[in-house]
């Protein structure tokens, strides 16, 4: 089997090629974001993989992230019961700045005009309060002829304990228009957060069903698969379906990938920032405490609540094409906005003769020298130095500063926005950013290590093995997998034989689901591994913690039982550790959650570290606020120890070893860089 992991970005496309016989390879090709598989089939095309009869393609895709933060969904009817029309516009009424008494309006997700009524309408213990009649059912027929959507969403209240009604209307919706339940895309409680998940998986859903069918169709001999936001893969026909899952799709493979390389180098606690061209994600990963991913269910795209389980991460608008400008008040700023793929970095001369090249982060660390034009995409790609510098004019102008001073002006604003999302995830989390090691990826990632280790005063950072397209490395790493939900909720005190079987029952059927999933995916029945958790709470609270639960297939009721009290006792413990109290009240369970999980793809990295102990140094270049040259390293060639200021250049990205740090190679071919 021939293994292809492939990266979507806002800026490059990244592949990652693993052959039969183990040899790893890498590759590059600028992103088509209105056509993203067109850059997919150039890159499988540019590797000779056209008409590979034994190739899998895992791929992460931007598809569906790029459809809802840029509100190009198609168009959907949403379907809920009388008198709750407004639920997604009314939302939870929660002001994105406090203290602005006159914000502006925001569109509603979806118009009132595509918003239905109707009956099925049941009660918090499961009782029909308003039947679902044969007129409704007519009227819900007519209205969609009418409207003629592409998509429906439906979402009636407490559905998650009887699906029967929401399926009963899916029934009616005319077919070849995709239908979304909110009983199947997410059963739990919450009829807000699950209105806005179910939405958001109808008005994306047609857009990857179609994106799919194009790679599929280009790639007929190959199988392909798909990340979802979780960090496990699912096949096409699934994820065209189940579309919401895909929304972190591209950041999951990236902490994929750096868990698999945290593995190797023996560096379990990491604080990772994958930097590439339009956006840098950040995430705190701890193997000493789990072997999974840490997941969220409340995590957000845009200002939409998703409360499908997705990678626990803080994303910001500052990569490579951020662009950098001078606010109303004179002061630099650097992003959200970047330039994308096209026209991309001023350096790369591909904004035409009619378009002014704003300056990016790119362009910046080209004309302090930490770019090398001659080694860039191992020299495929030229970089237009006085294009930079034309782009970068205009700001030292208005600042009255020198064309580098301006430039490390933009570096500096750009590491000042990513170190406080790297304090998000640590610091505001009571985590002490000095205990664990900075892990940088991405294309640009490594440029800034260094900067962002010092603003957090860590002494420890790893820039993994093929840093620039760890997320496409990352999917070769990534198990077939689904995480699957069950809503019950009670107090855990009052769990008596009757509904420990009911717990149990629960548990088996979500377990006998996930199952047949990944069979029907192909994977062999013996090889899939279940994980079981439970959401908890204490009475009378909005918000969970999530624990795992010991507990299998073959437990009794009394077993589950014990399960169920050593997880009290651990939320008790996690409680305490995340607010610093624990409270006398009742715990209340909310969710049981499984994840089914398949074999990973066994595959390892090694480097060659005979080289004699010689450097093999290319040249020295001047960099700068640096007063000697400084020398450039080919990554590949790499031995022994060196010492900053350096370059170390390879295919897919450059590291900046500043002065004051040393570094060296491991055997699995990561840099370790300390902080003298």
């Amino acid at each position: 089997m021939t293994l292809l992991g492939v990266d979507t970005g806002g800026t490059f496309t990244d592949f990652v090629l693993l052959d039969g016989q183990g040899e790893l390879r890498v590759h590059k090709v600028l992103s088509t974001p209105q056509a993203p598989e067109q850059a997919i089939l150039q890159g499988i095309a540019e590797l000779g993989l056209a008409d590979c009869d034994n190739l899998l393609v895992v791929h992460g895709s931007t598809v569906a992230t790029n459809a809802v933060l840029e509100g190009k969904g198609v168009r959907t009817v949403f379907i809920t019961n009388r008198g709750l029309r407004d639920l997604l516009t009314i939302g939870r009424q929660a002001r994105p700045a406090l203290y602005d008494l006159n914000p502006a309006p925001s569109p509603p997700p979806v118009p009132r005009e595509l918003c239905l009524e109707t009956g099925g309408r049941l009660d918090a213990r499961g009782k029909v309060l308003d039947e679902l009649s044969e007129t409704d059912l007519q009227q819900l027929r007519e209205a969609l002829a009418e409207l003629a959507p592409q998509a429906v969403a439906i979402n009636l209240l407490f559905s998650w304990l009887d699906e029967d009604f929401e399926k009963r209307i899916a029934a009616t919706v005319p077919e070849g228009i995709f239908v979304s339940r909110s009983s199947h895309i997410l059963p739990e409680p919450r009829e807000y957060e699950r209105g806005i998940t179910t939405w958001l998986n109808a008005s994306v859903g047609p857009l990857v069903q179609g994106y799919l069918q194009r790679l599929c169709a280009g790639v007929p001999r190959a199988r392909v698969a798909v990340m979802q936001s979780t960090g496990g893969t699912i096949g096409t026909q699934q994820a065209g379906e189940e579309a919401v899952h895909m929304l972190l799709s591209g950041p999951a493979g990236g902490l994929a990938g750096a868990r698999f390389m945290g593995q190797l180098a023996n560096r379990p606690r990491l604080l990772s920032f994958d930097m590439g061209g339009t956006s840098t994600d950040v995430a705190l990963l701890d193997a000493t405490t789990s072997d999974d991913l840490p997941l969220t269910t409340e995590g957000r795209i845009g200002r939409y609540p998703v409360g499908v389980a997705m990678v626990d991460m803080h994303t910001i608008g500052a990569g490579g094409g951020s662009i950098a400008y001078i606010d109303s008040g004179g002061l630099l700023q650097v992003g959200p906005e970047s330039a994308g793929a096209d026209p991309g970095p001023a350096c790369y001369g591909r904004g035409g003769t009619h378009t002014t090249p704003q300056a990016t982060v790119t362009d910046a660390n080209l004309l302090l020298g930490r770019l090398r034009s001659d080694a860039f995409l191992g020299g495929h790609m030229a970089l237009d130095e006085t294009a930079a510098k034309a782009a970068i004019a205009p700001l030292a102008e208005t600042l009255g500063l020198s064309l580098e001073a301006t430039a490390q002006g933009i570096i500096d604003v750009a590491n000042e926005h990513m170190a406080r999302a790297l304090r998000v995830m640590s610091v505001q989390r009571g985590v002490d950013p000095q205990q664990l090691t900075l892990t940088c990826f991405g294309g640009a990632g490594g440029l800034h290590v260094c900067a962002l280790a010092e603003a957090l005063e860590m002494r420890q950072a790893l820039v993994p093995a093929h840093a620039g397209v760890l997320s496409a490395l990352g999917m070769l790493a990534a198990p077939r997998a689904r995480h699957l939900s069950h809503a019950m909720q009670r107090v855990l005190s009052s769990l008596d034989d009757a509904w420990l079987n009911k717990v149990h029952r629960a548990l088996c059927a979500l377990v006998e689901r996930g199952r047949a999933a990944l069979v029907k995916e192909g994977v062999a029945e013996a090889s899939i591994g279940c994980s079981p958790s439970v959401d908890l709470r204490y009475h009378g609270q909005s918000f969970t913690i999530n624990l795992p639960l010991d507990w299998a297939t073959n437990h009794a009721s009394a077993t589950i039982a014990r399960a169920l009290d050593q997880a009290c006792e651990a939320f008790h413990a996690r409680h305490t550790a995340l607010y610093g109290h624990r409270l006398h009240q009742a715990v209340e369970l909310v969710t049981l959650r499984l994840k089914v999980h398949g074999p990973s793809h066994a595959f390892s990295l090694h480097t060659d570290e005979n080289h004699n102990g010689k450097l093999f140094e290319v040249r020295r270049v001047k960099l700068a606020g640096i007063d000697c040259l400084a020398p450039v390293y080919p990554r590949e060639k790499l031995s022994g120890e060196i010492r900053g200021p350096a370059l170390i250049t390879e295919t897919v990205s450059t590291t900046y070893l500043a002065p004051g740090w040393s570094c060296r190679v491991d055997k699995s071919g990561c840099l370790l860089l300390t902080r003298e």
